[in-house]
């Protein structure tokens, strides 16, 4: 019987639920899945896709494991000395001049 249905699945969880779970967007998740980062989904009916719960939370677990050993790269942060719109003075800048209407 198909390996005992690979293995014993004790409870699935539906989009909203693993949104819920999981903060990520809708297409993060799907790329994830796409390149083999998150558990894969599969579908019970032709409009109904569940994941393995017990497969999410091992993935948490992995996630947090690998946090907490710093093997997770981060992404750096943004200089925002360099944005378009506000953006911020070193200090003892002058302030550029602004259109002033008096």
């Amino acid at each position: 019987m198909a390996a005992m249905i690979e293995q014993s699945i004790k409870r699935t969880i539906r989009r909203g639920e693993l949104r819920q779970i999981v903060p990520l967007a809708d297409s993060t998740i799907y790329e994830m899945e796409q390149r083999g980062e998150f558990p894969r989904r599969f579908a019970l009916t032709t409009r109904c896709v569940v994941w393995d719960l017990s497969e999410v939370e091992a993935w948490l677990a992995d996630r947090r494991r690998a946090t907490e050993s710093a093997s997770t790269r981060r992404a750096p942060h943004p200089d925002v000395r360099k944005r378009r719109s506000r953006p911020v003075k070193a200090p003892g800048q002058e302030p550029a001049s602004a259109s002033t209407a008096e």
